[in-house]
């Protein structure tokens, strides 16, 4: 299992609406290490199959948070 960096980007996607694209920012995360925020509301679920399938095998290496609110977010990340 990987292990998050000391210090990681984060990538913020806040009211995501279409699950391929999202799957495909994950991977990006995946990739590079940075954690990928999700506000809500998500215009899919989670387990939507396209969100998997587009973020292929990668979704065990994606360090994902999900936010209520882009405030909620705010408040933990200043």
């Amino acid at each position: 299992m990987l292990e998050p960096l000391a210090s990681p980007l984060h990538l913020v996607l806040v009211s995501p609406q279409i699950p391929p694209n999202t799957g495909n920012v994950a991977r990006l995360c995946a990739v590079t290490g940075c954690r990928l925020i999700l506000v809500e509301p998500l215009g899919f679920s989670i387990d939507d199959r396209n969100l998997k399938r587009a973020g292929l095998d990668y979704w065990d290496k994606v360090f994902l948070k999900l936010y209520p609110t882009y405030d909620a977010y705010v408040a933990e990340y200043p």
